[in-house]
């Protein structure tokens, strides 16, 4: 699947809440070849925001041995250590400091990243040069795990998008055989990570752009049934829709999927994924359960080549297969987003009755 990067660019603002102001793609975006570069590009502009602001700072404990005492005395230390005897003491003390723990996994992401193969020179340096501009801020290694510690504040909400981009470089890069560097994994091949990338970029693509719908986000649905013994109450699995979006007159629930292909092989036709179907069709069934409003809902795929615009109307329910081409200009695409949303299911059912 092709997706030039100025769109992919757009895909992960969208995803990650930092849509650039009027809609223009940063400086030297257009010039990355690949992912590595755009996410390098993305991760020097936007730490340099950060720098021009001012690093959040934190308070940290330190303990140590001083001359000129602050904070705590731990006298025990003190005992321990004959500090007095070279006229000093053992403090414990809390300070503010740029040494935390998202100031620590971005200049990390930026040296690992650094390094990668392939990744342009100049961009190289340009990450190397940012990592040094943050010399108060403590080198470690990046994990995935450690970004699950980090808790940021209102005050620092401008950190949350770099830290998704440093958590997704993280993620995907693969250290080479002879230990010098890293390489890239293949994002757009691994349905898994793009699947959920799509659906956030989605969500935040209706939220901002739409105005039909008062309200867009994902729904946990209540199972219509209930365990047996305790034994089985928690092995019942969440019910948690990709989007709903609900006005006074509609309820879509909108499921996305990205596949390289979406229609399957079966029986001598293709057909629609039926595991998907399946998913679709109890989503709507127990959103229903307490709409005030007609539901249907659309299962929707990137294009690989071929349009897609399927309805159905299944338990009395209309569902929409359709396909986004995301290879297109970005107008094009914003257009075609919105024009799903279009599709009035009752026009659609007195055109077949006609028929």
């Amino acid at each position: 699947m092709t997706i030039p990067i100025r769109n992919l660019y757009y895909l992960f603002c969208y995803a990650w809440e930092r849509f650039p102001e009027g809609g223009v793609a940063e400086v030297g975006v257009d010039e990355s070849p690949d992912l590595p570069n755009l996410f390098a590009k993305m991760l020097i502009n936007g730490s340099n925001r950060l720098l021009r602001r001012g690093l959040d700072r934190g308070y940290r404990s330190f303990v140590e041995e001083t001359r000129a005492p602050r904070g705590k005395m731990l006298l025990d230390e003190i005992v321990k250590g004959q500090t007095l005897r070279r006229g000093a003491v053992i403090c414990s003390f809390d300070d503010l400091t740029v040494d935390v723990l998202h100031n620590q996994l971005i200049k990390a992401t930026a040296l690992q990243l650094s390094r990668t193969r392939g990744l342009q020179s100049a961009m190289a340096h340009e990450l190397r040069i940012l990592a040094q501009r943050m010399a108060g801020v403590s080198d470690i290694r990046a994990q995935p795990s450690l970004f699950r510690r980090v808790q940021l504040s209102r005050n620092t909400g401008q950190y949350r998008p770099l830290l998704k981009l440093c958590e997704l470089v993280v993620r995907n890069q693969i250290p080479d055989q002879d230990g010098l560097g890293n390489h890239f994994a293949d994002i757009l091949s691994d349905e898994v990570t793009m699947s959920a990338l799509f659906e956030d970029f989605l969500r935040c693509f209706y939220q901002l752009e739409q105005s039909r719908f008062r309200s867009v986000g994902a729904e946990t649905l209540k199972w219509s049934g209930h365990a047996m013994n305790e034994a089985s109450r928690p092995h019942l699995p969440s019910m948690i829709t990709d989007i709903t979006m609900r006005s006074s007159e509609r309820i879509v629930v909108m499921d996305a999927k990205f596949y390289k292909d979406v229609l399957v092989s079966g029986h001598g036709a293709a057909k629609v994924h039926s595991g998907n179907l399946y998913q679709m069709l109890a989503y709507l069934q127990h959103t229903a359960l307490s709409a005030s409003a007609p539901v249907d809902g659309i299962l929707i795929y990137p294009c690989n080549g071929l349009s897609t615009r399927l309805h159905y109307r299944l338990l009395d329910r209309d569902v929409q297969i359709v396909t986004v081409d995301l290879s297109q200009p970005w107008q094009g695409i914003h257009d075609e987003l919105l024009d799903i949303l279009s599709f009035d299911p009752a026009a659609a059912e007195a055109h077949t009755l006609v028929a």
